[in-house]
């Protein structure tokens, strides 16, 4: 696991946290592999949403290392790092003589199908070792019920490690709620796991276990008698739908004039007087806001400011707009805040009624009264004139500080000075964590770095990093890179070798903004350790209650030898990545990146990732490209695609005061080469994402006032994430269901399709054998390529419409990735079915059976692409009146003939296929306002709106 930003201690994390901690109920206690359950059997609870576990178990020959996060209510994701006592990992004593005995890894899934309720139990379905070597590879059905108070039940059922019937009992006394008795079958088949003969595991059996378990706040033991040895699992649970874990028991106070208070200026004392604007601007600097411009014009006074500690857009705005009501002219109507990042307008806050403002920031008026007089732009309102880049504020802040433990990076030391125009210097030590490599499982970097960034026009920033190694274990990595790709990761090794003081970042970074919702970015220098270039990025991030994004990142680089300053290895390359963020239900955000990577390889990167309420990021990424990466673990059948997990820790929630840094970690192969991207020297959408949201949060105000009442509120104190999709799948599928009885003409349809399909059939020798004459045809390829492809396409682009279009258009997205998935369901039971044989595989009979042990799945008969392409473009055809994209489908439809992949009556039967499944849901689902709901969240109402038009 790399850490690719710090190690970091938090003070008041005890003292200030301890009475919250003691007072947590007791959570579900995990299995020994992580996952919610007993000893070693699952049972079907998941963890409390939101809940990140991480513990460790001695299940003799097994140590555990594991971590289990609650990603969605009913998903449980569990990590799990296993060693064997007694095997060795590598048999290469040259190779990996320091890693010490054999250890694998591990990801298990459980998805609840079923919550419990007064009669029914609560079922859950999971799969073990989902990725890797799969040694532990299983699935399993279980239920578990509350049968009395304090008493809970668990029967299940599996297959691969478990092997059969298992089940568990837990008993937690009212008198001894920290206290539980467990109890368990074990059904784990020891005898089959990997090493079985050299280890202990050859001893263990089925059998039943007990164990005694104890639950302190987010601490949890339990140790456990099996039938030949004992166990022993800890644990600590971290809510990460807490709001924060530490009070912020040292945040600053907002600003209230004194000691002295100001005296308000007449309009014409301000314009005669540039101290006034001077004096506001001074006072807004010692508050962390930077980058300060201030104008009066006419009678509105405009601020143009970002603030770099306080974590949330609406709290800072406050501070500032309560900061100018001391300062701002008499004549003063009205005061707009331009907040920015970076100096890019990120939204325009305008605040009409100033009496009213004051009102409100005292406790004298109401939230709704107060929102009547506030209005909210995405980016710089078109009413603002561009303000003097001159600063107002103070120059460099006196002397340089030093802070052990209490500061707003985390760091155990830190040197710094900064001053208001974002001038920034910052000495610290770093560490750096590499996990699980062949030489030994566990390295560290441990370094002193320095930073400096300085700010040379308006958006022009110099960015600069010099690190020193002062320890690290890197230098025990012995073995080099084997991969058949360019270098580009796998000899990171040999950079972190070199322990002389090198030059990781020198850039020149250019922030643009080309209209209020479009952004640019251009950049040269020393962009990372391993490669240095020019490119640029664009992003085009919609205004408010808008849930996509897009940007195009270009990059020329050049990598840099192992030194670390100005020379070069003999590799240069483009990258080009174009992404998609889209914001799911549940602080869920997707993101698809699809181009060139490093190596030269072509494809697309999928990255989810949750948000939780207390700000914390968990999410995977995947990355599948045309680099071939066959070295082990890939092999040449399956080739190794880039993949990892990664965590995300705002420190605001861990400090005692506000602040906008995070602690990044991530966990993935260090040594690949596959799928690899640069380390970008500003991501947009990184740098946006976050005042974007808060801005487009409820009514963009967040703790404005940081009045007490205020603190019950959803904008300062959100509710649960929740989802309930049910009620309109449930609408849907009553339509379909009605409209599917309502249709008269489905027996004259089947006939009609069948009598095609007869015809169609006694063409398919002669078409398969013209196509068989034409294969060294290049347009027959090129028609066969297209056929593959189109489908593809057809499916992407009804996401896209689902996802990015008005009403009318997503609901048709949606019809059309419905009647994809109903195509593809009813084409396989055909398949299962007919188990057609494809063209070129033998024998004389079109309609002869596959040879035994082929899957059925992947008969002939009929053809899936088209199907899906017909189901794809139909719902759109019908609803836009657009019957030329029958032919489009038709065309494609056509190509699977030209591979020769399917005759023409399965390319006939799939289309008629999908185009009735995508008539038939058209009709019954086209009116889209029946299932619409919509989110107002506006500076003027919040509310949930439903269209339900009567019938």
């Amino acid at each position: 696991m790399h850490n690719k930003s710090r190690f970091y201690l938090v003070t008041g994390a005890f003292w200030g946290g301890l009475p919250f901690f003691l007072a947590c109920n007791a959570l579900a206690q995990p299995s020994l592999t992580g996952q919610i359950g007993y000893i070693n059997m699952p049972s079907a609870r998941v963890g409390e949403d939101g809940t990140f576990s991480l513990g460790y178990g001695y299940d003799k020959p097994y140590g555990i290392l594991w971590t289990s996060t609650t990603v969605l209510p009913w998903l449980e994701v569990s990590g799990r790092y296993t060693s064997i006592a007694g095997v060795s990992g590598f048999s290469d004593p040259q190779y990996g003589s320091g890693y010490g005995r054999y250890k694998d890894k591990a990801i298990d899934l459980k998805f609840r199908l079923l919550e419990e309720s007064s009669f029914l139990p609560e079922i859950s379905f999971g799969t073990t070792d989902v990725q890797g070597n799969r040694l532990w590879k299983g699935h399993y059905l279980v239920a578990s019920k509350n049968v009395l108070p304090g008493l809970e039940a668990s029967l299940g059922m599996g297959t691969g490690r478990i092997q059969g019937a298992f089940g568990g009992i837990r008993f937690t006394p009212s008198i001894l709620p920290n206290w539980s008795l467990v109890a368990e079958y074990d059904a784990n088949d020891y005898r089959a796991d990997p090493f079985a003969g050299q280890t202990f595991t050859a001893q263990r059996d089925k059998g039943p276990a007990i164990g005694v378990e104890y639950q302190w706040g987010w601490l949890g033991l339990q140790v456990a008698r099996q039938k030949t040895h004992s166990s022993i699992n800890a644990k600590i649970d971290i809510p990460l739908n807490l709001k924060e874990f530490v009070p912020k028991i040292q945040e600053p106070a907002y600003y209230t004039g004194a000691p002295d208070l100001p005296s308000r200026p007449t309009l014409s004392q301000w314009q005669n007087d540039p101290d006034r604007a001077r004096a506001l601007a001074t006072a807004l600097g010692k508050q962390e806001f930077k980058n300060i411009r201030i104008a009066m014009q006419r009678d509105n006074l405009v601020m143009e400011l970002g603030n770099s500690r306080i974590s949330n857009v609406g709290r800072a705005v406050g501070r500032a707009v309560r900061t100018a009501l001391y300062f701002a002219p008499l004549e003063t109507r009205e005061i707009k805040v331009v907040y920015t990042e970076l100096e890019q307008p990120v939204a325009t806050y305008s605040f009409y009624d100033l009496s009213t403002l004051n009102d409100y920031l005292l406790g004298k008026a109401s939230r709704d009264r107060f929102l009547q007089t506030v209005n909210i732009k995405s980016g710089r309102d078109e009413e603002v004139k561009p303000l003097d880049s001159r600063t107002l504020a103070l120059t460099l802040r006196e002397g340089i500080n030093v802070n052990l433990l209490t500061n707003q990076e985390g760091d155990l030391i830190q040197v710094t000075s900064d001053d208001t125009e974002d001038n920034r210097f910052h000495f610290a030590p770093k560490m750096g964590v590499y996990f699980n490599d062949p030489s030994g499982a566990f390295h560290y970097d441990i370094m002193a770095e320095a930073t400096y960034k300085r700010r040379l026009g308006k958006g022009l920033y110099l960015d600069s990093a010099l690190s020193a190694d002062l320890y690290n274990t890197i230098t025990e990595v012995r073995q080099s890179s084997n991969s058949l790709l360019p270098h580009v990761r796998s000899d990171i090794a040999d950079y972190k070798r070199v322990k002389s003081p090198k030059l990781n970042r020198l850039l020149l970074n250019q922030y643009l903004t080309l209209s209020p919702d479009t952004y640019a970015r251009l950049s040269a220098g020393f962009y990372e350790e391993m490669f240095r270039g020019a490119g640029g990025q664009v992003l085009y991030y919609p205004g408010f209650n808008k849930n996509w994004a897009v940007d195009l990142s270009v990059d020329a680089l050049q990598q840099r030898d192992v030194k670390g300053w100005f020379g070069k290895r003999d590799y240069q390359t483009v990258t080009a990545l174009a992404s998609l963020h889209y914001k799911l239900p549940m602080g869920v955000t997707a993101t698809m990146r699809a181009g060139r990577f490093l190596a030269k390889d072509d494809g697309v990167r999928l990255e989810l990732k949750r948000r939780f309420r207390s700000g914390i990021e968990a999410g995977f990424w995947y990355t599948k490209t045309n680099g071939n990466d066959i070295t082990n673990p890939g092999s040449p059948a399956k080739p190794y695609n880039d993949k990892g997990m990664f965590l995300s820790i705002p420190l605001n929630s861990l400090l005692t005061f506000d602040s906008r840094t995070t602690g990044d970690f991530s966990l993935s192969p260090w040594t690949r080469d596959v799928g690899q991207m640069v380390m970008t020297p500003g991501d947009l959408y990184e740098i946006l994402n976050d005042p974007k949201r808060d801005i487009d949060n409820y009514d963009g105000l967040g703790n404005f006032a940081e009045r007490p009442d205020e603190q019950s509120l959803p904008q300062v104190t959100p509710p649960l994430p929740s989802y309930h999709p049910w009620p309109m799948i449930r609408l849907r599928l009553e339509d379909s269901g009605n409209r599917w009885l309502e249709l008269d003409d489905k027996a004259a349809a089947l006939m009609a399709a069948s009598v095609a399909t007869l015809a169609a059939t006694g063409l398919d020798r002669p078409a398969d054998r013209f196509f068989d004459r034409h294969q060294s045809n290049r347009l027959i390829r090129n028609w066969g390529t297209l056929g593959k492809d189109l489908p593809i396409a057809a499916a992407a682009l009804s996401g896209a419409a689902f996802a990015l279009g008005d009403d009318r258009l997503s609901n048709t997205g949606l019809i059309a990735l419905e009647s994809s998935i109903a195509a593809v369901a009813g084409n396989s039971m055909l398949k299962l079915a007919v188990n057609r044989a494809r063209p070129g595989s033998g024998g004389d009979s079109t309609w002869r059976s596959q040879d035994t042990g082929q899957s059925r799945l992947q008969s002939s008969f009929t053809s899936n692409h088209s199907a899906v392409l017909f189901a794809s473009v139909t719902p759109f055809a019908k609803e836009y009146d657009q019957p030329w994209l029958y032919g489009v489908a038709a065309l494609g439809a056509a190509g699977r003939m030209a591979s020769r992949d399917h005759w023409l009556s399965d390319v006939t039967a799939g289309g008629l296929l999908g185009y009735a499944m995508g008539s038939w849901l058209w009709q019954a689902q086209r009116n889209d306002s029946r299932y619409r709901s919509s989110l107002i969240a506006t500076p003027k109402q919040l509310g949930m709106q439903i269209d339900v038009p009567l019938r």
